[in-house]
C-alpha cells in the first residue's frame, strides 16, 4: 500500500507578495498532486469487503466483525468468533480428551466449567436394546474375575472281584471254626471228604478322586487391553 504525500505547500503561495512567480499555482504542480492521490487510492484496500493480498496484519485493538458458526469463507473473524467455534464443538456434556496434559480444559480452551472424568473406566456406546448400555453414563463391570455358579463332575470306578481263602488239615479235612471236624468223621468211619468253612472277603481296596485347580488370579483379570488418558466433561 503506498500512502499519499503533498508534494506542494499550497497553503505558502498565500503569503507570497502579487507578482511572485512562486505565488502562481502551476498545472504541473495539480498535476503531480492528482498522480499522487490516483496511485495512493489504487493502492488502498476498500471499506467495504476489501481483498487483501501479501501478508495482512490487524492493529492492537482491532475489532472485526464477528462472523457466523459454520462460515468456511476466507473472512476475517474475530477472537469471539473463535471462541464461540470451539465452545460449539465442545457443548455442555462433551467430553475432551488429552493423552499427555493433566491442563483442565478450562484453563487451555478458555471458556466453560470442567470436572474429571470416568476415572479407570473406559467408554461404551449407547445401546436402547441392552438394559446395562440404554442410559447415559450408567456404570457397571468389575476388575477382577468373577466365576459365576457352576458344577464339576468327577466319575471314578473301582472293580473288586473278591476272592476266597480255604484252611485244610492233612489229607482228608478241612480245618473249620468248630476245630478238624473233618478228622471227627474219618474216626467215626465215614467216607474221605473235606469238610470246612470257604470264607469270601475283599481287599478293602478305597479310591480317592480330586479335581485339581487351574488358571490364575481372579485380581485385575477382567481388563480388557487399555490405554491411559486424560478425560475431562464440560458441565457449564
Amino acid at each position: 500500500m503506498t500512502n499519499y504525500t503533498k508534494s506542494t505547500n499550497f497553503a505558502t503561495k498565500d503569503a507570497l507578495a502579487s507578482g511572485n512567480a512562486l505565488k502562481i499555482v502551476k498545472g504541473t504542480e495539480i498535476d503531480t498532486e492528482f498522480n499522487n492521490i490516483a496511485t495512493a487510492v489504487a493502492t488502498k484496500a476498500d471499506l467495504a469487503s476489501p481483498t487483501f493480498t501479501g501478508t495482512p496484519t490487524l492493529p492492537t485493538g482491532t475489532i472485526a466483525t464477528t462472523q457466523s458458526l459454520g462460515n468456511s469463507t476466507t473472512a476475517i473473524a474475530t477472537t469471539a468468533f473463535v471462541q464461540a467455534a470451539l465452545s460449539a464443538v465442545y457443548p455442555v456434556g462433551a467430553i475432551y480428551i488429552n493423552a499427555t496434559s493433566s491442563t483442565n480444559p478450562a484453563t487451555s480452551l478458555g471458556f466453560g466449567t470442567w470436572t474429571a472424568f470416568g476415572a479407570g473406566r473406559v467408554m461404551v456406546g449407547f445401546d436402547s436394546g441392552n438394559a446395562l448400555f440404554d442410559a447415559a453414563e450408567e456404570t457397571g463391570g468389575s476388575a477382577d474375575a468373577i466365576v459365576p455358579t457352576h458344577t464339576h463332575t468327577a466319575t471314578s470306578t473301582v472293580t473288586d472281584p473278591g476272592h476266597q481263602h480255604q484252611n485244610t488239615q492233612g489229607g482228608k479235612g478241612i480245618l473249620g471254626p468248630y476245630g478238624n471236624y473233618s478228622a471227627m468223621v474219618a474216626a467215626a468211619g465215614g467216607p474221605n471228604y473235606f469238610i470246612g468253612d470257604m470264607n469270601s472277603a475283599t481287599t478293602g481296596v478305597t479310591v480317592a478322586t480330586t479335581n485339581a485347580s487351574t488358571g490364575v488370579s481372579p485380581t485385575n483379570t477382567n481388563y480388557q487391553p487399555y490405554i491411559t488418558v486424560y478425560m475431562w466433561k464440560r458441565t457449564a
